[in-house]
């Protein structure tokens, strides 16, 4: 299954197909959102009863000088103000307390979700833009909850209600007034695509970028090592200047709507003031009613002015809330599975005479998306408490074929059996608990080293750090760590890079060997290790209990020579290599064709 994240603008999706996956996010806002809606309300109907307090109290009370009535006029615009003030800050502190606790949410189902997916996932996907997308693209949206929301939102009911008064005060005044912000409303319409494709063109070299850095920065030893700094510089410069022309775009169309509002604001009001004047040297228009008709054009124009800015903003959003969508809308394909009892088939009746096989593939084929097959219709049986190993060439395939023993991948064909079930039916915590795998990459987690030996162990999950000890002595696994220099409280940071890869290896395959899996899966293991510690791992391994069964993938010939039963993986087959001799000449002659 592929899993690449669209990284180029035409993966654009619909604003409210994705909008749509946000809802439950919402859901759990409602009071105070609520809250926020009322007091924009609030706000918006105060605001909008000025103009009709100024207008009334110049017709009423300037003309004829009544000073006593011009004082109630101010003190009653001065309650209004403060209503207005306070459901303004109602509604502040609730939007901001909104942002925060959606970004909070939104960042933990993305991290959620990217704990679901598959391995295939994140070979197909950079790591730095998938930071991206959990960093700057959830702040984007917490930003546009907390603040362009509620601003658009308050700005549309000021421009309704602004719009109601013109059309209510003076119709003909009114339909003068208005005409310009048709014009506007044409013009968002046909820019707006152009403006979100721009947002989410920035956004995606943005992630490209952060991408580079993470990958250059990851590898910079290797960068060093063979001073290619130039490199480096050359693969950032690139990243970078891709940033900054789809940045000049982004900006370029987030300022376009602002010229066209502001020039509709002054259109309108000139137009308001030359026809209001004609319409007082007729009499059909008083001072006051003009006065206040120019507060309610300002009124009407002035959110639409800021609508230029909060509706770039919101392509912005909304170009940040397609890059998450598309993440929250991927499903793994490592589904769990419902798998009839091994024995006849539909019945249920398991022939306990039979020996069930640890470890099975029937017809297994698989290939990685848009590559060619790594194996071909494998079949192949583990026993219980046996040792086998994998030879061949390297790029042969028997990494492939261990990760499909783990169930990292699924294949394309055929199925894989763990204790005579579909290794697909099994939870994913019962399936690790089963089965143990040492990578050839070991990764440690920052923390001291007797962290890192119990990480995810089941049965360690509350226990103290005397209790770890003690079951480590108990193992036989303790002399193995001597040469850590602080012992089991050594510090392990950035990955385990402070120390050895050695040691990294180490660390790994103690922390395998001490869950006691029934089958363990050992990628090159040995690889970085001296004679002596790998002398000590062999006696660990005599300790495993003796139902374990043993998966050794080796290029040094020694590991592999007391298997139980060597398998010759190449061009895409899994086959029986018979003796330690034949397989050093099957492996001999793998290399050489390759």
């Amino acid at each position: 299954m592929t899993y690449a994240l669209n990284n180029s603008s035409s993966g654009q999706k619909s604003g409210l197909g994705a909008l749509r996956r946000l809802l439950p996010f919402l859901a759990r806002e409602k009071r105070d959102l609520s809250i926020a809606l009322a007091s924009i309300l609030v706000n918006s109907v105060a605001t909008l009863v000025v103009p009709l307090i100024i207008g009334y109290a110049i017709d009423h009370f300037v003309r004829t000088g009544d000073f006593r009535g011009v004082l109630l006029s101010a003190l009653a615009l001065f309650c209004v103000s403060l209503v207005a003030l306070s459901a303004s800050y109602a509604q502040t502190i609730r939007t901001g307390s909104v942002g925060r606790r959606v970004l909070y949410s939104l960042r933990n189902e993305l991290f959620r979700k990217l704990q679901e997916l598959p391995v295939a996932f994140f070979n197909q996907n950079k790591v730095g833009d998938l930071i991206s997308r959990i960093n700057s693209d959830t702040d984007l949206l917490s930003q546009f909850f907390a603040r362009v929301l509620m601003q658009f939102t308050g700005n549309f009911f000021m421009i309704v209600g602004a719009g109601v008064f013109l059309l209510s005060l003076n119709p003909r005044l009114g339909a003068v007034a208005l005409a310009p912000a048709f014009v506007v409303l044409i013009a968002t319409r046909l820019l707006s695509p152009w403006v979100r494709l721009k947002n989410l063109e920035s956004l995606q070299t943005v992630g490209g970028m952060s991408a580079e850095i993470q990958e250059s920065l990851a590898n910079f030893k290797v960068i060093v090592a063979f001073n290619r700094m130039d490199y480096f510089r050359d693969s950032f410069n690139v990243a970078n200047e891709r940033n900054y022309r789809a940045s000049i775009g982004a900006g370029l169309a987030n300022n376009a709507f602002t010229p066209i509002y502001a020039l509709a604001s002054s259109l309108g009001q000139l137009v308001v003031l030359v026809y209001g004047i004609s319409l007082i040297a007729g009499g059909s228009v008083t001072v006051g009613l003009l006065i206040g008709f120019l507060l309610y054009v300002s009124a009407f124009y002035t959110p639409l002015r800021q609508i230029a800015t909060v509706w770039s903003t919101l392509q912005q959003s909304l170009a940040a809330l397609d890059r998450i969508s598309e993440v929250l809308s991927l499903e793994t394909d490592l589904r769990i599975v419902v798998s009839p009892p091994h024995g006849e088939e539909g019945s249920g009746v398991v022939d306990r005479q039979i020996a069930v096989p640890v470890l099975a593939f029937h017809a297994v084929s698989f290939r990685y998306p848009e590559g060619k097959d790594v194996l071909q219709n494998v079949n192949m049986t583990l026993a219980q408490g046996k040792t086998y190993a994998l030879v061949g060439p390297t790029g042969g395939g028997k990494t492939t074929t261990a990760s499909l023993m783990a169930r990292l991948y699924d294949p394309s064909a055929g199925t894989v059996e763990l204790s005579g079930r579909d290794i697909r039916s099994y939870e994913s915590a019962d399936r690790a608990k089963k089965i143990g795998f040492i990578l050839q990459e070991p990764f440690l987690f920052s923390g001291t080293l007797l962290d890192n030996l119990f990480y995810g162990h089941p049965d360690f999950v509350d226990s103290s750090k005397d209790e770890r000890r003690a079951a480590l002595e108990a193992s036989g696994l303790g002399d193995l760590l001597a040469n850590f220099d602080r012992g089991l409280d050594t510090p392990i940071e950035t990955s385990g890079e402070t120390i050895s890869l050695g040691q990294r290896q180490l660390v790994a395959f103690v922390r395998a060997v001490l869950r006691k899996p029934e089958v363990l899966i050992l990628d090159e293991a040995t690889a970085n290790i001296d004679t002596v510690t790998e002398q000590l791992l062999e006696k660990a391994l005599e300790k495993l209990p003796a139902t374990t069964t043993k998966v050794i993938i080796a290029h040094r010939l020694n590991t592999i020579e007391n298997a139980d039963e060597i398998f010759f993986v190449n061009g895409g087959e899994v086959k029986p290599a018979g003796s330690f001799a034949h397989a050093v000449e099957m492996l001999m002659g793998g290399q050489r064709e390759t």
